[in-house]
């Protein structure tokens, strides 16, 4: 199977620019770009795939470039929005440029990563209009889905010309770096078909240069991907932690979880029919979940975090709290309800305090009907003090009521 089939096998691809594509993948060594643009200081799940098809690419022997827009990033992408973005200021873009820098490398570290800011701060206003302005027609721009789609609400001129800035980094990386290709989703094609005519128009029609993209992704339900009733996944694990992250793809619906498993695992195309056959077979196992969630948890944050988000998930279904230290327990439990005591407490009133009863009536029920844990050991006596010297490193107290029902204490 070739580079290209495989990539349409797992779903990969949207469209590419040119027929020839497929055989200069398998023929020719390329040195390829993909761009992100620093406009937080953290990528998020929907960012991964970019670089997860680059290392595909990588690991048939091509060369990745990693554009960090620090340039493109003060102007902002109009693509598959449908108001302005806020402008940000240089410092925050190259701080976030910095961040996001460290993640992608995570990934690929052997990857060059370089920043579009670095040649767009040369052009000055009258170089940019003379040298670069002039190889645009405007009735091409406003046809681009990216700016169409825009012309009803209203678009500014500095984001209707992202696609000119954009198309500056193909340029430069094709006379700089000999780089013939650039990746990136369905959403780019206009500001790649843009860059193409750039290098046609400056270094001659027979300038050999080409796009692919692949299609946005969505789950099976319509729904955006990477988001969440907390809001996005991040790769940053100060915002997402490592467990929040491997619990994402665990929880991935079984209608989502094959077409997940192609794109986002390195398995090779037979591993991955055969897991798909076991988990068509058993999808009460999660098959399907479990090896995605090991892979890009073991990919981003290490295999010391997925060991641990594991353990986390473990201790939590067999209600085995005490097994898990203090940061398990503060990642596993960051979104539970939490109250903090400066002395001991009697069960019955933390409960209460905690949000895990209304009354002390109610709290003696839930404790005589077994129904409370503590630290994952049932309590039954409703004289049971909450005591800083029982709690797990003498900080936290874990509160369960029934199955489901958590609340933590901070000693």
């Amino acid at each position: 199977m070739t580079l290209l089939e495989e990539l349409k096998w797992r779903g990969l691809i949207y469209d590419v620019t040119d027929d020839a594509i497929g055989d200069v993948l398998e023929n020719e060594k390329v040195t390829f770009y993909v761009g992100a643009d620093p406009t937080a200081d953290s990528l998020h799940v929907g960012h991964l795939i970019s670089y997860l098809v680059s290392k595909r690419l990588q690991d048939r022997g091509h060369n990745p470039i990693l554009v960090i827009g620090g340039g493109t990033g003060l102007i902002g992408d109009p693509s598959g929005r449908s108001s302005e973005r806020n402008l940000l200021t240089l410092e925050e873009t190259l701080e976030n440029a910095e961040s996001i820098t460290k993640q992608v490398l995570n990934i690929l570290p052997e990857a060059q990563v370089v920043n579009n800011y670095d040649w767009i701060k040369e052009f000055d206003i009258i170089r940019f209009l003379r040298d670069i302005g002039k190889h645009f027609n405007i009735t091409h721009m406003i046809a681009k889905d990216s700016v169409k789609s825009r012309l009803e609400n209203g678009i500014s001129f500095t984001e209707f010309t992202y696609q000119i800035i954009q198309s500056l980094d193909f340029m430069h990386l094709f006379k700089e770096e000999n780089c013939t290709m650039q990746i990136g989703g369905q959403d780019q094609w206009g500001n790649i078909t843009a860059g193409l005519e750039l290098i046609r128009k400056t270094e001659g029609h027979e300038a050999k240069a080409y796009g692919l993209t692949w299609p946005l992704l969505t789950k099976a339900d319509g729904t955006k991907f990477g988001k969440t009733a907390g809001g996005a996944i991040w790769l940053d694990p100060k915002r997402t932690t490592p467990y929040e992250f491997y619990q994402y793809w665990i929880n991935a619906s079984d209608d989502d979880a094959v077409s997940l498993l192609k794109k986002f695992t390195f398995k090779s195309v037979e591993e991955t029919k055969q897991i798909i056959e076991e988990f068509q077979a058993a999808p009460h196992r999660r098959l399907a979940q479990k090896t995605i969630a090991e892979e890009l948890t073991v990919l981003v944050h290490g295999q010391e975090a997925y060991d641990s988000a594991v353990r986390i998930s473990n201790a939590l279904f067999k209600g085995d709290i005490k097994s898990l230290n203090v940061s398990e327990i503060s990642e596993g439990f960051k979104d539970v309800p939490s109250i903090t005591l400066e002395e001991d407490t009697p069960l019955i009133d933390t409960l209460i305090a905690a949000g895990l009863a209304k009354s002390r009536r109610e709290s003696r029920e839930f404790i005589k009907n077994n129904a409370i844990s503590v630290n994952g050991d049932k309590v039954k006596d409703i004289e049971f003090i909450i005591k800083k010297e029982n709690a797990i490193d003498q900080t936290f107290t874990v509160l369960r009521r029934g199955k489901k029902r958590y609340a933590l204490i901070k000693h």
